[in-house]
């Protein structure tokens, strides 16, 4: 069963023209994640590479694609987590950076902190030698479009959002049985200058631990936050459940108790994996034992070989 990776594009509405290259996204995401995996690489490097891979493609919300800010700007959050020792690094509100999955992963392996935040995460990335890069190549003419739409008095930006939720993240349990998970986000449309999601939040934007497996969310950040849904989900796989039933907990009880939507990917130690979500959509795939898994709506799973007929 190991190695395995599966990775989530967010989840939402999505409009339709824009939903095949979703799909066509996380597919390429988690083959290149396992074949870090097939090659003896670690879990922390499969999934973090699975993740900058999806900023870099201008379809998600994460990196290049990002939603705007009420201003107009992007301000993005990340996350990563270790299994094996319980370490994490995550940025938040962090601007100018191609890759935050990867300025999160530096924070986890090269400061003592577990989170920094805004200009405080900018010094530390140049101190690293992190690129910074001209705002301007971080925006789509997509992101533009709908971040005026929403400045009119009478929308609604949680609903909007839906429109293109887009978090990406993904978990894995390498050769080795070592687990990890990765997410990143530009956060929700219109959201005020400043606003911290879940996604840089040890236990609401992901969580891994050897002992119970991994969890990388996507959704509506305030009512992850508000149920720690990761956390959440590895609770109820400690007490037996499979990571489905666990998912399916803990995704009802974020939509009843706080009428929050999302999705999630999970994974135990042995490899059992699942891909679960309360919204309309979630473009997803794992791979494992040479085959790779989507799907995108409700019931929707589709298995093709990883090697693709070239």
């Amino acid at each position: 069963m190991l190695p395995v990776v599966v990775a989530h594009g967010g989840a939402g509405h999505i409009p339709k023209e824009r939903a095949e290259l979703s799909t066509i996204g996380v597919k390429e995401a988690t083959r290149t994640g396992y074949a870090i995996l097939q090659k003896g690489g670690c879990a922390m490097d499969a999934v973090v590479e699975a993740v900058a891979l999806m900023e870099n493609n201008p379809r998600f919300n994460a990196g290049r694609g990002s939603v705007l800010n009420v201003k107009g700007e992007v301000e993005m959050d990340a996350m990563v987590m270790d299994g094996r020792t319980l370490d994490s690094g995550a940025v938040s509100a962090v601007r100018r950076i191609a890759n935050p999955v990867q300025l999160a992963r530096l924070v986890m392996e090269k400061t003592k902190h577990l989170c920094l935040t805004a200009e405080g995460a900018s010094k530390f990335a140049r101190s690293m030698g992190v690129p910074e890069v001209p705002e301007e190549s971080l925006i789509t003419d997509y992101a533009k479009m709908r971040w005026k739409k929403n400045l009119e008095p009478d929308a609604n930006p949680v609903e909007c959002q839906m429109g293109k939720m887009g978090t990406v993240g993904a978990v894995a349990v390498d050769k080795d049985g070592n687990i990890a998970c990765a997410t990143s986000t530009g956060g929700m449309i219109n959201k005020m200058e400043g606003r911290v999601g879940d996604t840089p939040c040890v236990g609401c934007g992901g969580y891994a631990d050897n002992n119970i497996g991994a969890v990388s969310p996507t959704g509506h950040g305030e009512a992850i936050m508000k149920v720690t849904l990761s956390r959440l989900i590895l609770f109820h796989m400690e007490q037996g459940k499979t990571p489905e039933e666990a998912s399916d907990l803990a995704l009802t009880y974020m939509k009843e108790r706080v009428d929050g939507l999302g999705g999630v990917v999970v994974v135990d130690p042995k490899g059992t994996w699942a891909a679960r979500f309360s919204s309309l959509q979630m473009s997803w795939a794992a791979a494992q034992q040479g085959e790779l898994h989507f799907g995108l709506y409700h019931g929707e799973h589709f298995v093709e070989p990883v090697q693709e007929n070239i």
